[in-house]
């Protein structure tokens, strides 16, 4: 069902002067989903954090990119089915924004067709509506401070996704043309660690089988991401699996 646009009367701060790269500590958030009671829910969820303020509501996809562009939050809780606009479409839209915010996508179940879609659009991060409100509350931390964040069978159904799609391919090759000409730039090292990163290992993880440090890991995922123009992880696991980066059996 849809909504009335976002009313600026009910924003707990003030538009101006906020927006992604603030400084006031707090993270500010736009809450885009077309049932009235899911935004309600997370309201009173994220007002009990004092680092976090909830400045509007958006009943659909429109309303969406409308209160990102005049709120100028740092993440906008996106769910992907919505009317008039879809959240996919809507993302798109809002990470093409001057100095965009974040996006955390969240949607009801875990096999939702349009994940690949949603990450492709640029959204940083995918949450279950089911998940604890802590964990709604830490992944909104998360990708506000530049990381990304899946769920776990999100992770995996992205990955089994990719890997079905790519069957047909020969490994090592993302189309007839070949592999990616920025895939050159990465040095042996850094293409172990992005196919890692790709199977959905934390940092902790990767350090772990390559026995290195994980402060090291971190610091060749910063490479990866720079020299591939990439924002997150999330897009280095897209990136890796549609230019064939991927090793597979």
């Amino acid at each position: 069902m849809s909504g009335p646009h976002p009313d600026p009367s009910r924003s707990a701060d003030p538009p101006a002067g906020g927006g992604p790269g603030h400084t006031d500590g707090v993270i500010r958030v736009v809450l885009a989903d077309d049932q009235a009671l899911v935004r309600v829910g997370f309201r009173m969820i994220l007002d009990a954090e004092e680092e976090v303020s909830v400045v509007a509501e958006a009943a659909d996809g429109i309303q969406a990119v409308d209160a990102a562009r005049e709120h100028r939050p740092d993440v906008v809780v996106m769910d992907v089915r919505m009317p008039v606009m879809d959240g996919v479409e809507a993302t798109r839209l809002v990470t093409s924004l001057p100095d965009p915010p974040r996006v955390l996508m969240v949607t009801t179940f875990d096999l939702d067709e349009y994940v690949h879609s949603a990450l492709t659009a640029g959204a940083s991060g995918f949450l279950l509506k089911d998940a604890p409100p802590e964990e709604l509350v830490n992944a909104i931390r998360v990708v506000a401070s530049g990381n990304a964040l899946l769920a776990p069978t999100v992770t995996r159904r992205l990955i089994e996704e990719f890997t079905a799609r790519s069957r047909s391919i020969p490994a090592g090759i993302a189309s007839p043309e070949g592999p990616h000409p920025l895939v050159a730039t990465l040095t042996a090292r850094e293409l172990e660690v992005l196919e890692h990163v790709a199977q959905g290992l934390s940092n902790a993880e990767i350090a772990e089988a390559l026995f290195v440090g994980a402060t090291t890991v971190k610091t060749h995922v910063g490479r990866i991401l720079m020299k591939l123009g990439l924002r997150d992880r999330v897009q280095a696991v897209v990136f890796a699996y549609e230019h064939g980066v991927v090793t597979r059996d």
